[in-house]
């Protein structure tokens, strides 16, 4: 569902967000071709949306069946509470050497990054609800960007060939696995965003069988969050 953009923000919004916001002004007419894909991932301390805290992000955009390797973004993010038990799944260390941003300033460089683009990740929702739950905690809204699951695009993909089990949730690594995709970097942002990126460029042809796909047929199985 599409929102008038009068809801999208207000008037005392800060001005990034406002600038974020008016990539949505108006409706344009999109092709697979033209559109801009932000495949991401997110790492974090845990899995519940109130409590855990996003480690680090990691993104790369698609473009043209090609990923802009010049156009990724890799933010880490600075920690107030330390979880110790799960170093070994995302290995972030608390005294790793990197550049650490404060939460709002790795939304606003985000945010900056993403644009209007169309947001892929796998398991989306929740990269997209610690997300939504991080702009919350700045009185913000939430991401207004379509959004593509690379979990779902494979099912539709096995779909089409009648190689199917619908009450499976398929990881990242079963997918890289089935599309001969080596998993380097795993449980990283960087690089679970850039596996998901080869995994997104392998099931598109198997989506577009008979070469005739169109953007919106990407959303045949909306996603709302």
């Amino acid at each position: 569902m599409k929102f008038p953009f009068f809801k999208f923000q207000k008037k005392d919004d800060p001005e990034f967000w406002k600038r974020y916001c008016s990539y949505f002004k108006t409706k344009q007419s999109k092709t697979i071709k033209d559109t801009r894909f932000v495949v991401f991932d997110t790492e974090t301390t845990g899995f519940d949306f109130n409590e855990d805290r996003i480690l680090c992000i990691g993104a790369v955009a698609v473009k043209e069946n090609k990923i802009l390797i010049k156009d990724s973004l890799e933010t880490y993010l600075k920690q107030s509470v330390f979880k110790a038990e799960t170093v070994k799944i995302h290995g972030i260390l608390k005294s790793e050497k990197v550049q650490k941003l404060e939460e709002i300033e790795a939304l606003i460089r985000f945010l900056d990054y993403i644009k209007g683009s169309v947001l892929v990740a796998h398991h989306a929702g929740f990269d997209i609800g610690i997300i939504n739950k991080a702009l919350k905690r700045h009185s913000l809204g939430k991401l207004k960007n379509d959004v593509l699951d690379t979990g779902i695009l494979f099912k539709r993909s096995k779909h089409i060939v009648n190689i199917i089990d619908p009450n499976k949730n398929y990881t990242l690594d079963e997918i890289a696995i089935e599309l001969k995709i080596t998993p380097k970097d795993r449980h990283t942002a960087a690089g679970d965003a850039f596996i998901t990126a080869l995994s997104f460029l392998k099931i598109l042809p198997k989506l577009n069988k008979n070469g005739k796909m169109k953007y919106k047929d990407l959303f045949t199985n909306p996603i709302n969050y």
